[in-house]
């Protein structure tokens, strides 16, 4: 499966996509994205851990506004 990097505040989030069985990492400096398919922050910081300077070859979920199955769907669409 994919390797997901999800912010610390999205502990749901991190749960349900270890559930679907995804290697997540959780994102507390700018080398935590190394590596990642996919990351999702909260939308609260919009420069967590360096990702909007860092170049990353996956996307960038920002999970303002969406559901724990939103951003589940999301993370699934774009690793695909």
């Amino acid at each position: 499966m994919a390797k997901i990097g999800v912010e610390n505040t999205l502990t749901n989030v991190q749960q349900a996509l270890q559930q679907k069985g995804h290697d997540v990492v959780s994102l507390q400096s700018e080398s935590d994205v190394q590596g990642c398919d996919c990351c999702v922050i909260s939308g609260q910081d919009s420069n967590v851990a360096g990702i909007s300077n860092a170049v990353i070859k996956g996307s960038v979920i920002d999970a303002r506004g969406l559901t724990t199955d939103e951003i589940c769907q999301q993370v699934e669409s774009r690793i695909q």
